[in-house]
């Protein structure tokens, strides 16, 4: 299946795209001041409710259309090859599911974008050291109170010393208040000298 199939040229000009990779202090970034240190975050695109956007994602979440995750990573990889960072990225990983809702959508709707900008970027995809812990509802549904309550639990780290002292990029669709990316970000850092960024294919206003 070709790019065009997926993404038509036209739609492709339409896409409200952020440039966050531009600019450091993007509001990406801003997001985690004070919440947990980050090297790097951005987005490729902004999410608005009801457009093109968000059709896309409720395509590749719901819908079975892997496919434009991986449009959407080969994409954001080429914007991603020009950071300058003092540390490059090293390990590419997807916000991970639980086992039960990976059973019920069958896929996690993260992984190919995640593997598309690993292979672009000629990174190590890593599905195994991040893992969830708890089974929860759609955080959307939830209060704001009540879901930053209950997300510091919902991740872990399984890990040996060939993951010490490694950059991470934690890789998720959507990102909106930050505090699932949060809490994965923390989990990673108790591995001894990790670094973590944060990529998402959009950004919601929230």
């Amino acid at each position: 299946m070709t790019n065009e199939t997926v993404l038509c040229t036209n739609c492709r000009h339409e896409l409200p795209l952020t440039q966050y990779h531009l600019d450091s202090e993007n509001e990406a970034v801003k997001k985690f001041y004070g919440k947990v240190e980050i090297e790097h975050a951005s987005a490729l695109l902004y999410f608005i409710k009801k457009g093109i956007v968000q059709e896309l994602i409720h395509n590749l979440k719901y819908k079975g259309h892997e496919e434009i995750g991986t449009v959407l990573g080969n994409w954001y990889a080429e914007d991603l090859k020009e950071l300058k960072l003092e540390t490059p990225f090293e390990v590419v990983i997807p916000v991970p599911l639980h086992p039960k809702k990976f059973k019920e959508r069958g896929y996690n709707q993260v992984t190919a974008f995640a593997k598309a900008i690993s292979k672009n970027l000629n990174l190590t995809f890593d599905d195994a050291v991040l893992y969830r812990k708890k089974y929860s509802k759609t955080q959307s549904k939830k209060n704001l109170l009540g879901r930053s309550e209950n997300i510091e639990s919902l991740f872990d780290v399984k890990f040996s010393e060939e993951n010490h002292n490694k950059h991470f990029l934690i890789v998720d669709d959507v990102l909106t208040t930050g505090s699932t990316l949060e809490a994965c970000a923390k989990a990673l850092l108790k591995i001894p000298g990790a670094k973590i960024s944060i990529v998402c294919m959009a950004m919601a206003n929230s």
